[in-house]
């Protein structure tokens, strides 16, 4: 049964095709986990490429639900999120990645070359460099290492499994927090693509950039299949090769977890597969 996660708040969110389930720790040192059914994912659309755009689709849509539930359960009655509160910061977020990661690299690289090679050489980099910058930034920040500690807890506790082990403390906590199946690893491999399909779009600048933003759901479609042929044979030295810049980016998207934080992500993942 291939299972996935991702880091919420002071908590893991572990899921499956047939359910999802958080868990958190709260402020009395307890853990607390919501169990839920995952989102319906249509065997229509289980078509290669087609599949991977939906499934991150509903993968997301899960995702943000453990996030609202994970982040309100160490709030106060008046502090607690409403969903269009959420929505509103994901809309919020979503402008500033096209704005900050489309927008001002597309822009510096034509305020030094407008077109050409030497262009798309310099957005490319621009857009790399721009996205490796925020990562180290935010990693300082402490909310945001106990997240990427948490995120470590996640990796941990799944290799753990796809190893066939018990799911102890102690079996746990020797496995790596490095996971080729990982949303980072995925995001970077995304990044490159772009790269590369970026300079097939043709046209006056405003066509460039246009084709930049259309192009972003065709680009994730291509990234999860690569992202699934990876794990599927990632013994092979050639995909050892391609997973091998996500593997190092993890260093700073994962950090290594408490024996606490391994527990909720146990906790987690216990209770999609029991």
């Amino acid at each position: 049964m291939n299972v996935g996660g991702q880091a919420v708040i002071e908590g893991v969110m572990m899921r499956n095709k047939d359910k999802y389930a958080v868990a958190v720790r709260l402020k009395n040192g307890k853990i607390k986990v919501l169990k839920q059914k995952s989102s319906y994912f249509p065997k229509m659309f289980n078509i290669f490429f087609i599949r991977g755009v939906v499934g991150l689709g509903y993968t997301l849509y899960d995702g943000v639900r453990a996030l609202i539930w994970s982040g309100n359960q160490n709030l106060g009655k008046e502090e607690k999120m409403t969903k269009k509160e959420v929505i509103g910061t994901i809309a919020l977020s979503f402008l500033f990645s096209i704005f900050f990661f489309i927008i001002l690299p597309f822009f510096s690289a034509r305020f030094i070359h407008s077109e050409g090679i030497l262009f798309n050489v310099l957005d490319g980099a621009f857009r790399v460099t721009l996205f490796l910058g925020y990562l180290l930034i935010i990693s300082f920040m402490k909310d945001v290492r106990t997240l990427f500690q948490y995120h470590g807890a996640e990796h941990k506790t799944i290799y753990c499994y796809e190893a066939k082990k018990k799911l102890t403390l102690e079996n746990v906590k020797k496995f790596a927090r490095f996971h080729p199946r990982c949303g980072t690893s995925f995001l970077f491999i995304v990044l490159l693509l772009s790269i590369l399909v970026f300079t097939l779009i043709p046209g006056a600048w405003w066509m460039k950039l246009l084709g930049r933003i259309l192009l972003i759901p065709v680009i994730a479609g291509v990234g999860y299949e690569i992202i699934k042929l990876s794990a599927r044979f990632q013994k092979n030295p050639l995909v050892k090769i391609v997973i091998a810049p996500g593997l190092w980016l993890q260093r700073i998207t994962t950090k290594e977890p408490t024996d606490r934080q391994l527990e909720v992500g146990i906790k987690a993942l216990k209770s999609v597969i029991e």
